[in-house]
């Protein structure tokens, strides 16, 4: 499909005075930057918007439905037993540690519009790393489901400032010293509404503790500014791609509602801030999932009607993969989107061949910056499938030597490589007791992604590498991403990492981790001269693993590149395997980490 506008004239247009992207300057912590003046001021703004979608779905999961209405109600009564009930003040911190549950998207609202700041924990932890979020964070209330709250009884005695546990479950019912959900819930009034308390833009909301790839996990603190910029930075591009190229994320499906499957965790920045709150402003059903499956998701895919899927590329991938694919009626997908790991280019035109409706999209953010900084979506993105895209509006990015140790960007030519800068109204204000860390991390607004990146003539962002995952062979910078696409180029690659192997001359020599489809068989020399056919000769593998297992990576599905090149090179090390140079590798069965 032609494009109706270029880029440049579509924001024009969307920007204007009196439009709904107006933008205005305004202060932030003391540092000048754009921002929507159309914005929600806070997340209570948000709520009351979903009421006006009454009776229409809001929440499906298994054979319960719950709509808006109903969903607005019960948030609202929660709210007032937070208050009332477990003593919960503005500025207090209400953990939540479940599966994507509707309890879950319960307890995140009636903690918003009650004041308190929402602390949503990884489901994956261990009941120490719980309580260690529970400890860090200061919560004074948390709500469980039976798995965690398992885990984390062995660790009562250590959180005497935990006045409430509250746990979620029929088939569990309380133990002494915690609160049932449903009795501390009770009797929900069909007129409830939030209690009023006084929210400013840039009160604290949330705290989402980063993924933990470098360290003790941090509490990245948002606020209501931040959270209510990233839903209008969605809505722009979601705004920006129908003005342009006619259709997108936002469109409706057959049952004349958009549907959104649901299956990445609500814990991380993507699932709430991307989905949640975006979705719920928007009348969208979310359909959750028990667990991901790309079986179950397909059967759910045909059954809801679902317009929008994805989450993480791996998502996409498995569904692609699936036996199931071609029985099932998918015909109703309008977008398939994803982020927060790096997407092979290849993964575009796999999702053009199958979702004849749908529009690819892909994104780029951070946990520090509220989710969405970024996106690729439409024609652009079959144009630049290697890029995450244009940044939004009211952000502005910049790549940075390494060496520079200034507070503003210097000027750099287009296509220069750096490590990723950027400034906006969604960047959170800093890590929660950690004033140093936010001093290293924030500089004059401007955060420290610790990604390296390149933005082109036209503005579009690519990320190149991690800068701590470069490959330095020989004094050649080989960014791990490039390499990693070139290989999931090869038909049958279903995943790969691109590692540092160290070397007694050249420093390190690039190793890759390959995990292959199935059914699928490929020689290690024959993706080393696939790679070479793509890149430069210092970028290809020398090393290749091959493994049966999916690789390794957080909730939010980044690769847990660490942890994988410890376990190679321990590998390496104890029975001195050099990984494969021949051979050949067969694709075997894959299963997922489930919460």
């Amino acid at each position: 499909m032609s494009e109706l506008l270029s880029y440049d004239d579509a924001v024009a247009q969307l920007t204007a005075p009196g439009q709904m992207f107006e933008m205005e300057e305004v202060a932030i912590r003391g540092v000048r930057m754009r921002a929507w003046k159309s914005a929600p001021p806070n997340l209570r703004s948000v709520l009351d918007l979903s009421l006006a979608y009454g009776d229409a779905d809001f929440i499906v999961y298994e054979d319960e439905r719950i709509s808006f209405e109903r969903h607005y109600r019960i948030a609202s009564t929660l709210a007032h037993r937070l208050r009332d009930e477990l003593g919960v003040e503005k500025g207090d911190r209400v953990a939540i540690a479940m599966r994507n549950l509707p309890e879950w998207i319960v307890a995140f609202w009636a903690a918003a519009v009650a004041g308190a700041v929402a602390v949503p924990l990884n489901a994956w932890w261990t009941g120490g790393e719980l309580a260690y979020g529970i400890e860090d964070s200061g919560s004074t209330v948390a709500f469980v489901d039976a798995e965690r709250a398992a885990r984390l009884r062995p660790h009562r005695a250590d959180l005497p400032a935990l006045r409430g546990l509250v746990t979620v479950g029929d088939d569990h019912p309380a133990e002494a010293g915690e609160i049932d959900f449903a009795t501390l819930l009770g009797e929900v009034a069909s007129d409830a509404v939030p209690p009023h308390v006084d929210i400013a833009p840039d009160d604290d909301a949330t705290i989402f503790y980063t993924s933990g790839t470098t360290g003790r996990p941090k509490g990245a603190v948002g606020t209501h500014r931040n959270t209510c910029t990233n839903l209008m930075n969605l809505f722009f591009t979601q705004t920006v791609t129908q003005v342009r190229f006619g259709s997108g994320i936002a469109d409706e499906g057959p049952s004349g509602q958009r549907c959104y499957l649901l299956n990445v965790p609500l814990f991380h920045a993507t699932g709430c801030h991307a989905v949640l709150i975006t979705n719920t402003a928007a009348g969208t059903k979310l359909v959750l999932m028990h667990h991901f499956d790309p079986e179950r998701a397909l059967e759910l895919i045909e059954r809801e009607k679902v317009t929008v899927f994805g989450g993480v590329p791996t998502v996409v991938m498995r569904i692609l993969d699936s036996p199931d694919l071609d029985r099932r009626d998918t015909s109703s997908v309008r977008s398939v989107s994803y982020g927060g790991a790096p997407a092979p280019p290849e993964l575009v035109r796999r999702i053009r061949e199958h979702f004849v409706t749908g529009q690819p999209a892909n994104g780029y953010g951070l946990t520090e910056t509220s989710a969405a900084t970024a996106m690729n979506t439409g024609e652009d993105y079959v144009r630049k499938p290697e890029s995450v895209g244009r940044a939004v509006p009211v952000a502005d990015v910049a790549v940075v030597p390494g060496s520079y140790s200034g507070t503003e960007p210097p000027p750099l030519p287009p296509g220069s490589i750096g490590e990723l800068w950027v400034k906006g109204p969604h960047v959170v204000r800093g890590y929660w007791g950690r004033p140093e860390e936010t001093a290293r991390a924030i500089t004059a607004g401007w955060l420290h992604t610790g990604d390296i990146a390149r933005i082109d003539e036209e503005g579009f962002i690519t990320i190149v590498d991690r800068a701590k995952d470069v490959v330095i062979r020989g004094g050649e910078n080989v960014y791990c991403v490039e390499v990693e696409d070139a290989l999931f180029s090869h038909p049958a690659v279903a995943e790969c990492a691109v590692i540092g192997v160290p070397h007694p001359v050249l420093g390190e020599e690039v190793g890759a981790v390959v995990v292959l489809r199935p059914g699928h068989k490929v020689t290690a020399d024959e993706l080393a001269r696939h790679v070479g056919h793509h890149l430069a000769a210092f970028n290809v593998p020398t090393r290749f693993w091959f493994r049966h297992d999916l690789l390794p990576r957080n909730p939010a599905g980044k690769l847990l590149k660490r942890a994988l090149r410890a376990e190679i090179l321990d590998g390496v090390e104890r029975d001195g395997s050099e990984g494969s140079d021949g051979g050949t590798a067969w694709g075997g069965d894959q299963s997922a980490w489930n919460a």
